[in-house]
């Protein structure tokens, strides 16, 4: 039977191993463990293109379904409420209609709509709170568990279907605190957000914001090198392969710490050996699969990145890009693009909230997205 490439560098493809992000998973799993009301239920997670974000709403809908919950995913995009509502929905009820409205007062949530859909078998609209707390009222949830929703991409949501999932959510905590259930048998509703960096701001920029600032907010960082090294011996050791101690840490290194990367350089270079017919993986094999790994990447990252970029933040960015691989001295940029330091101080501000670019030391500037000067100075 032939080897099978361990290392899956394909969008939201589970890895052989989820380095680097234990805190995360414990604090999700002991959530779901420590009943109705614990801050892990409702989770921000936000982070750069290929930083894994996907890869955690499914770890985390793996974990809940271990523990018997019902799990929903999502991706944010036009009609989520109502597909929320029709995926919460008794078995055989058509969807006619979907809206989001009326919009009344909730204290701490100013004008928030609830969301509703109406369905053939009902006369009256059906919230997504009713829908939600239908559901966890059915016999098909046990005592003490309940519903996971995990929405990805949640930067493309609507606002009006934001306010109304968080309205609707606040309200379910809210009943089964108010009822006479002893806490253990509770049945509550988690729910994760996963997005851009810049996602994270607008969500707590406006009246979602008095519920969503009690969610639990992680930020996808680069994976520590030692972490990835000790990721690569066991990964290629397990596929019938090796790699040594030195080689895996170059290969590291190569990936910068960056998930997609790792990845990426892990799956070109075990093909590398791989066509070599070879069982071991070699310096010339580590190198192969880099400069492979970074035309994948510069495809997949690099170039989505540039594409949210305004005009005058490509000009900044490929000011930068001149002292690849070197830092930039800010009072550079204005030189090299003929503004002044005001503007200067506009866009370094707005790029670092974006996560492009961060500080490097006193007046100093880097890329946060590895290779993204290298490919700016590539166009």
């Amino acid at each position: 039977m032939p080897s099978i490439n361990p290392f899956k560098p394909t969008a939201g493809k589970m890895p052989p191993i989820l380095i680097g992000r234990q805190p995360i998973i414990d604090d999700f799993s002991e959530a779901l463990d420590n009943g109705v009301g614990a801050p892990g239920r409702i989770m921000l997670i936000t982070g750069q293109r290929g930083f894994g974000k996907t890869v955690m709403l499914t770890e985390f809908r793996r974990i809940a379904k271990a523990r018997h919950w019902e799990v929903i995913a999502e991706t944010a995009s036009t009609g989520l409420v109502a597909r929320l509502i029709a995926t919460l929905s008794p078995t055989g009820m058509r969807l006619d209609q979907a809206d989001i409205s009326p919009s009344i007062g909730i204290a701490g949530i100013a004008t928030a709509s609830l969301g509703q859909a109406r369905f053939s078998a009902e006369s009256n609209p059906l919230t997504l709170r009713n829908a939600l707390n239908r559901r966890l009222n059915s016999r098909k949830i046990g005592k003490g568990k309940g519903i996971l929703i995990t929405i990805d991409e949640t930067q493309a949501a609507a606002h009006e279907d934001l306010v109304a999932i968080a309205t609707a959510v606040q309200h379910v905590i809210t009943d089964a605190d108010e009822s006479d259930v002893p806490d253990a048998d509770k049945k509550g509703v988690a729910i994760v957000f996963a997005g851009l960096p810049y996602m994270l701001n607008d969500l707590l920029d406006n009246e979602v914001t008095t519920f969503l600032r009690r969610a639990l907010r992680r930020e996808l960082q680069n994976v520590p090198l030692p972490d990835v090294r000790n990721a690569f011996l066991e990964t290629v050791l397990d596929s019938g392969k090796t790699v040594s101690e030195p080689d895996a840490r170059e290969a590291a290194r190569l990936s910068d710490g960056y998930p997609y990367m790792v990845q990426l350089v892990g799956y070109y270079m075990w093909q590398s050996a791989q066509r070599r017919h070879s069982d071991v993986i070699t310096a010339s094999d580590i190198a192969t699969g880099a400069a492979d790994a970074l035309l994948a990447f510069d495809d997949a990252v690099c170039a989505p990145a540039m594409d949210g970029t305004t005009s005058a933040e490509r000009l900044f960015l490929k000011a930068m890009a001149k002292d690849v691989p070197d830092p930039t001295q800010v009072r550079d940029i204005a030189e090299r693009t003929k503004r002044s330091r005001s503007w200067v101080s506009k866009y370094r501000a707005a790029l670092i909230k974006d996560r492009l670019i961060r500080s490097a030391g006193h007046g100093q500037l880097e890329f946060a997205v590895p290779h993204l000067g290298q490919y700016l100075q590539s166009l």
